[in-house]
C-alpha cells in the first residue's frame, strides 16, 4: 500500500443481536407462547368416561320401555292377523256355500290352528275331522312362530267381555259355545264367540265375533280403568 495512503476506518453498524431483534418485534419467543390462546386438542380420559357411562344409563332405561312398546305392537298386530283370517273365513263359506271354520287344539304349553272346511254337508264336526271327512284347507299355524312373544291364553284375572262372568287366570281362551273354534254358515253367520291372546308383559287382547252379523271386532284390555275398550 502506498505510504501516503493512509487507511481509514468506517464506523461499525451496530449489531443487531438476536436479543435486540426479539426486542423490536415485540419480545422474546416466550412472550408470543405465553400470550397466544390455547385451545384445546380434545377430551381426556375422564371426560370420555363420564359420557360413555351417561350413554349406558340412557340406553339401560330406555331399552324395557323400547321392548314394551315392540310386544304391545306385536300383540296388535296378532290380533289384526286373526280378525283378517276370521274375515277371510267367512267369505269363503259365503262364496262356496259350505261351512268354513277356525278349528283350535292344544299343542304342548300352547294352541296351533287350521283351517277346515265340511266335506260331508253336515257342518263341521270334530269327530268328521278326526276321520278326515271334513278337509283341512291349510297347514296349522302358531301365533308366536308369525308374533314372537305372543300367545293364546288368559294370564291374569280379566272380566268377560260378554256377560259379567270373571275370567280367571289360566282358563280356557277359545269361547265359541262348546266348540274349540269358530264355524261360518253359508250365510256368513257363526256362533258369537271371542278369542283371547296376551304378549309377553301380560298385555290382554280379545277377537270378538258378532255371529249374527259375522263382524269382528278387537278389544284391548285396560287395566287403569278395569275395562275393555275397542281399538
Amino acid at each position: 500500500m502506498p505510504a501516503n495512503v493512509r487507511s481509514r476506518s468506517f464506523p461499525r453498524a451496530p449489531e443487531l443481536g438476536l436479543r435486540g431483534a426479539r426486542r423490536r418485534c415485540g419480545g422474546s419467543r416466550g412472550a408470543v407462547r405465553r400470550d397466544a390462546p390455547v385451545h384445546p386438542a380434545g377430551f381426556t380420559l375422564v371426560e370420555a368416561g363420564v359420557v360413555l357411562l351417561l350413554l349406558g344409563v340412557s340406553a339401560a332405561l330406555a331399552v324395557p320401555s323400547m321392548r314394551s312398546g315392540l310386544d304391545g305392537m306385536r300383540a296388535a298386530a296378532a290380533a289384526r292377523h286373526l280378525a283378517a283370517l276370521t274375515q277371510s273365513i267367512r267369505v269363503r263359506a259365503v262364496t262356496r256355500s259350505v261351512h268354513v271354520g277356525l278349528r283350535f287344539e292344544r299343542d304342548g304349553d300352547g294352541y296351533r290352528y287350521a283351517t277346515y272346511a265340511d266335506g260331508d254337508g253336515d257342518g263341521l264336526r270334530a269327530r268328521d275331522i278326526r276321520r278326515g271327512l271334513d278337509v283341512r284347507l291349510a297347514d296349522f299355524e302358531r301365533l308366536g312362530d308369525r308374533f314372537p312373544g305372543v300367545a293364546i291364553g288368559i294370564p291374569t284375572r280379566v272380566p268377560g267381555i260378554a256377560g259379567r262372568e270373571t275370567l280367571a287366570a289360566g282358563s280356557d281362551p277359545i269361547r265359541f259355545g262348546a266348540s274349540d273354534g269358530l264355524t261360518f254358515s253359508p250365510l256368513g253367520t257363526a256362533t258369537s264367540g271371542t278369542l283371547y291372546l296376551h304378549d309377553r308383559s301380560g298385555r290382554q287382547l280379545a277377537v270378538r265375533v258378532l255371529g249374527a252379523t259375522g263382524r269382528v271386532r278387537i278389544l284391548e284390555f285396560n287395566e287403569d280403568t278395569a275395562s275393555w275398550v275397542v281399538r
